[in-house]
């Protein structure tokens, strides 16, 4: 596709052969084999010739492992350029398989396996820090983490005549962090100078990240060029035709020209071909790129598109035959639910412009047989095909919660069931009774709170053991083969603050919303609300959220924010300060004295900060078992590789609550408001 647009450099996104996500998978031999393998075919097919390549592979040199860019020329390799820093922090964990190239500016000989010889004739080529050096320019390749670092390698290499720039990247997504990636491409050629080509990967890559691609050209600060964010595409390819006269007309400026004097020298690898053609061939005929507005998303665009493209990736790839969710009537399911229909939207937007492959996916997912002709361009056609609803009812469920399940489905176009399951729940607590000679009862029949809080998770254990069944055996009841992934739909401050049961519908294969905040959930449900004409959403905005786990009567209704002891609002701030501004409990309240100072006192405040570590310490065991969840927030509390914690701790903090106590006594009350009783933690 490069070719075909008459494009003289190719990048490609980082570890793109085998693919970023790996993870261990790297440490085996195999992966190295089988990357040599197809780099080999690469080198011989004829695309790839009179054109530079930049591609990306794990390469073995002199017993160490390294994450490599791999620069190629008419069946020729250039240069292997081995990565300097690596990423290790948040999500990732690159120094666990590779090791960073330390000898900067400088290379060493690389031996080619048997393989590669007999396809290049080379036996040896450089291996290290070079650059790229044709008739009509200079290239230097950047990877992925060190566009982020302090001192990118752009800057000497600029320094030193390299005037374009690649960096091939293995960036996921995150909610409004597309900003901080585009800012930094802009920046690196606006003090500097150059182009800058900037490859990312696109989709599910196995796990619990979504590469959010949004391939970008910049040319002397200015992005000339933009590849989409969220894509159901396999392959896209984004271009710009630049002056490089452009980039020397930038440099010319006096304080540049003195430090690049000085610049320490990078060895060049020559290659006898120009990028440019003659200037004959293309004057008058072939536009230069110009700036373009770069696009962003908004929040709630983002969990519109994003994680309904990595169900799409998952459900594709995992050849199964749709998914099932519990549909509680509240709002974490409800998005979960209005996510897997903007999933069937894309998928019939994809199928409307003709995608062989997305089509094809969807007649396999859907049951159709091989000779079907039919298209799945009606997103609720498809929805209820391939989408499982149920309602889960008990004596403490309300008609409210109930009618509302009902009325999405309909709206969405799910396959919808609706069940009361009280005598399963009924036979449980019998065969207790039976066993211990003990019948438990609810707090508001007289019931201690450990028999109130087993007969809550009594129920919500059982819906987790239904949906498994349900999902198991629907597609044959339907008449097709296969099974169902069941979709959770826990939001990111319920698992922070621990305010689930362990092994309810909470557990599952896979949840959308795992790492999403209420406020940004209820955004979003206000954004479906109108792009994607569902006035049914209205019902969900305006409900109080509730477990209804407990019975409801005259005076007494179950809701979260009074069960959690916190808003949803405060618990975002908690887990950002905890997370992102990596507070302990002492820290923490004194950054919060100057946030909320004014309207809360000193003791007001103390008393939230112990309370939400109180919670979050104690139910921190349940992040162990928590369902693989999509990846979109920083303060995410998932325990599998981006928040590793302990799961048992003192969790009154007795040293850090008691400074926090002390401080409480020698600070004045700034607040405005009156004081009102707060429940403390002992």
């Amino acid at each position: 596709m490069a070719r075909e647009r008459g494009a003289t450099l190719r990048v490609g996104p980082e570890l793109e052969i085998p693919g970023y996500g790996c993870l261990d998978h790297f440490l085996e031999g195999d992966t190295v084999l089988h990357s040599w393998e197809i780099l080999g075919q690469i080198l011989e097919n004829e695309v790839c010739k009179e054109i530079v390549c930049d591609v990306g592979m794990p390469i073995i040199h002199k017993n160490v492992l390294y994450n490599c860019r791999v620069v190629l020329h008419n069946g020729k390799i250039l240069l292997i350029r081995p990565k300097m820093w690596l990423a290790n922090d948040g999500n990732y964990r690159e120094l666990r398989y590779f090791t960073p190239w330390m000898k900067h500016r400088q290379t060493e000989e690389h031996f080619l396996p048997r393989i590669i010889q007999h396809i290049t004739g080379q036996t040896k080529v450089p291996f290290g820090d070079a650059v790229i050096s044709t008739v009509d320019t200079c290239i230097g390749v950047e990877l992925c983490e060190e566009l982020f670092t302090p001192s990118s390698p752009h800057i000497l290499m600029g320094l030193d005549g390299v005037e374009i720039f690649t960096n091939s990247s293995g960036s996921h997504h995150e909610l409004r962090k597309l900003y901080t990636r585009v800012e930094l491409i802009k920046e690196a050629t606006l003090k500097l100078g150059g182009v800058y080509l900037y490859a990312n990967q696109q989709g599910c890559d196995g796990d619990r990240l979504y590469y959010d691609g949004c391939a970008m050209i910049a040319v002397n600060g200015k992005i000339v060029a933009q590849g989409s964010q969220f894509s159901l595409n396999d392959v896209e390819v984004v271009s710009a035709t630049i002056d490089i006269e452009d980039v020397r007309s930038h440099r010319t400026w006096k304080s540049r020209g003195m430090q690049a004097a000085g610049a320490e020298r990078y060895q060049r690898i020559e290659v006898p071909m120009a990028l440019s053609g003659e200037a004959k061939d293309f004057l008058g005929d072939v536009p230069i790129s110009k700036g373009i507005e770069v696009r962003y998303h908004r929040p709630e665009e983002e969990i519109a598109l994003g994680p309904a493209c990595w169900l799409w990736d998952y459900l594709r790839r995992s050849r199964t035959q749709g998914f099932f969710i519990p549909l509680s009537g509240g709002i974490d399911s409800c998005a979960t639910s209005v996510i897997v229909y903007s999933m069937c939207r894309l998928v019939a937007e994809a199928a409307a412009r003709g995608d062989k492959q997305v089509i094809a996916d969807a007649r396999r997912i859907a049951g159709e047989p091989s000779e079907s002709i039919w298209m799945p361009t009606d997103p609720r056609e498809l929805s209820g095909k391939i989408f499982h609803t149920c309602y889960m009812g008990t004596e403490n469920s309300s008609s409210d919660t109930r009618g509302r399940a009902r009325r999405l489905a309909e709206a969405i176009g799910s396959y919808h069931i609706d069940l009361n399951m009280d005598a399963i729940v009924l036979a449980v607590r019998n065969l207790f009774a039976v066993v211990t000679g003990v019948k438990p009862k609810f707090r508001v029949h007289g019931g201690s709170e450990a028999e109130n809080l087993a007969l809550q998770n009594i129920q919500a254990r059982i819906r987790m053991v239904l949906a498994y069944m349900f999902a198991q055996l629907l597609p044959f009841v339907r008449g097709r083969s296969g099974g169902l992934l069941v979709l959770g739909s826990a939001n990111v401050d319920e698992s922070l603050r621990g305010y689930l049961t362990k092994y309810d519908c909470s557990s599952a294969d896979i949840n959308p919303i795992g790492a999403i905040s209420k406020t940004d959930l209820k955004k979003f449900i206000l954004y479906a609300r109108d792009a994607f004409k569902l006035p049914v959403l209205d019902d969900f905005l305006n409900a109080v959220p509730t477990a209804e786990l407990e019975p409801i009567t005259e005076t007494y209704v179950q809701a979260d924010e009074a069960d959690m002891g916190m808003t949803y609002d405060e618990l975002s701030v908690f887990g950002r300060l905890r997370k992102v501004e990596k507070c302990g409990p002492y820290s923490m309240f004194t950054k919060l004295l100057h946030e909320w100072g004014t309207t809360l006192s000193p003791e007001q405040i103390a008393d939230k900060v112990k309370r939400f570590f109180f919670e979050y310490a104690r139910n921190r065991h349940k992040m162990t078992t928590l369902t693989p969840s999509y990846h979109a927030e920083s303060y995410s509390p998932d325990d599998n590789r981006f928040d590793l914690r302990p799961f048992l701790y003192p969790v009154r903090f007795p040293y850090q609550f008691g400074k926090i106590d002390h401080l409480v006594e020698t600070i004045p009350d700034r607040s405005n408001k009156p004081t009102a009783d707060k429940s403390k933690v002992d």
